[in-house]
């Protein structure tokens, strides 16, 4: 009977199909952050200094060093008297198969990262996870570290399930090439109209000065090219959820979506806008920006700003002179598109059956506790003071030695960070394109706190969404015709089940009521 139910759960486990997060690109992490333990060393309320105590963790990740090369693992053992085993998998799907073998098998870790929403889902329906609701009190470092309102990313059903990281910075705006301004006597454009017009203008005017009709205005990668387009008329990406006068509102439904759909075939229609948008993956829009192919991208400031990128464009054109954008003013505002308050670069979870261990349990709440307060969390972002970095006063100075050394810290950093200052720090030459992407309004979403229904299939109900908005932007399917294309997503892909679940799970967490 035991081995028949561990079939059951593999089979069930098995089906997960959904990607972990763990890079730091695009607004997410590739480091992590945390720490709140007191001066003594010890890790937070109830810490057990007296026992050592070995926690199995498993999770997303590369470049983990041997455990005797390991000094930020030495480091939490020594404070929070534990005996860390990480295991770490670089590939996603790797993960995820070594953790549904280890939950079908009973052999669960002790603390292990949850791949997404819809995989945390599944866990708390078969009963695997603990439940952290009533042991709040014993992470409450981890609650001042996070922000309450984060909890809210893993809580269902009222209860909260795993921890997420702290809250990131969004990274992406739109970046425009100054030295083409100048050249053809333009301003950086403030409104919509006068974003069109630049756009045009780089197309047909020759603003690299080779003669040749070779350069596009306006590149990036899909939908999300437009992203302050559809936001300065007052709406976010396609299928994005938010609170608007009051009233929770699904993008699609927004009356100024039309609106922003006939703008942006405006747009298109001026021949200024790289016609492989749609086609565009991976880095191959900064590529086409880099080659000085396109005057106007949309992208993050790392894939722009980071000294191997900025040396390829001095190469290619060592007048090229780019600089960050701030999103154009529309009939609905100026938003430099959504940013997700649900979104999370991961989340951790406790298994059910640690319950039955009291010791082992608050061992890992020691963990996460140290990671969360001052002294774990410089840990686990810099390295070992006066070794890897110096401090003058509260500023923290990297060495040489924390570029060499200290690239693996982020596997650590199970709360996350404080972005901000962490990556001020850590990218000091970029400090100014992370304080101008973050510093541009955005339209709080709140699609990351959704768990999709079942009978709800959101990779087909994404591609037809994506196929009829590229109809309709480049004027194959006339706008007239939008309330049809609605009507349609409702019949066919079950989206009223989608709309009526996830209206019901904002409104428990308490948007828009």
């Amino acid at each position: 009977m035991k081995r028949m139910k561990a079939v059951s759960v593999m089979l069930t486990v098995i089906m997960i199909s959904c990607g972990v997060l763990a890079g730091c690109s695009s607004g997410n992490s590739s480091d992590k952050d945390a720490n709140n333990a007191p001066a003594s060393g010890n890790a937070g309320s109830g810490a057990s200094a007296a026992s050592t105590v070995k926690l199995d963790i498993i999770e997303t990740g590369n470049n983990l060093p041997s455990p005797d090369k390991d000094f930020i693992k030495k480091e939490i053992d020594k404070a929070i008297h534990s005996d860390l085993n990480l295991t770490v998998y670089a590939s996603g799907d790797d993960y995820k198969n070594q953790l549904n073998v280890r939950l079908a098998s009973g052999n669960l870790p002790d603390l292990f990262q949850v791949p997404d929403r819809a995989s945390l889902k599944q866990f708390v329906e078969q009963g695997l996870l603990l439940d952290l609701t009533p042991y709040m009190d014993k992470l409450q470092p981890v609650k001042d570290f996070i922000g309450d309102e984060s909890m809210k990313k893993t809580t269902m059903d009222g209860k909260a399930y795993a921890i997420p990281k702290a809250p990131n910075i969004p990274y992406n705006t739109y970046w425009i090439r100054k030295d083409w301004l100048d050249k053809l006597g333009l301003q950086p454009p403030a409104t919509t109209d006068e974003f069109l017009n630049v756009v045009k203008a780089f197309a047909e005017q020759d603003p690299d000065g080779n003669g040749k009709k070779d350069t596009t205005g306006l590149t990036g990668s899909k939908l999300s090219t437009f992203a302050p387009i559809f936001g300065a008329f007052g709406v976010a990406d396609p299928n994005t959820f938010y609170v608007k006068d009051g009233k929770l509102v699904n993008s699609l439904y927004d009356p100024a979506m039309k609106d922003a759909l006939g703008f942006i075939n405006k747009i298109i229609a001026t021949g200024g806008v790289d016609p492989e948008i749609m086609a565009n993956s991976g880095l191959q829009h900064q590529e086409k920006a880099i080659k000085g192919q396109a005057g106007i991208i949309w992208i993050d400031w790392p894939n722009l700003s980071k000294d191997q990128f900025t040396e390829q464009i001095k190469k290619v054109n060592p007048n090229a002179d780019w600089m960050q954008l701030a999103p154009p003013k529309g009939p609905g505002g100026q938003y430099d598109g959504p940013f997700d308050a649900g979104g999370t670069s991961g989340m951790y979870a406790i298994p059910k059956a640690l319950e039955n261990n009291k010791e082992k349990l608050q061992k890992v709440f020691d963990l996460l506790n140290y990671v969360s307060g001052k002294d774990g969390s410089t840990l686990v972002q810099f390295g070992i003071q006066g070794t890897h970095y110096n401090l003058e006063g509260e500023k923290v100075v990297p060495t040489e030695l924390m570029g060499k050394e200290a690239g693996f810290t982020w596997l650590y950093q199970f709360t996350g960070r404080p972005e901000m200052s962490y990556l001020q720090t850590k990218f000091a030459p970029q400090s100014k394109y992370i304080e101008f992407a973050n510093s541009q309004p955005r339209i709080q979403i709140l699609n990351g706190f959704l768990s999709n229904p079942d009978g709800y299939n959101p990779a087909d109900a994404a591609r037809f969404i994506e196929e009829e908005f590229v109809n309709f932007i480049y004027g194959k399917s006339p706008l007239d015709g939008y309330d049809a294309f609605l009507k349609k997503l409702e019949s066919t892909m079950n989206f009223k089940t989608y709309m009526d679940a996830s209206i019901k799970q904002l409104e428990e967490l308490g948007y828009g009521k």
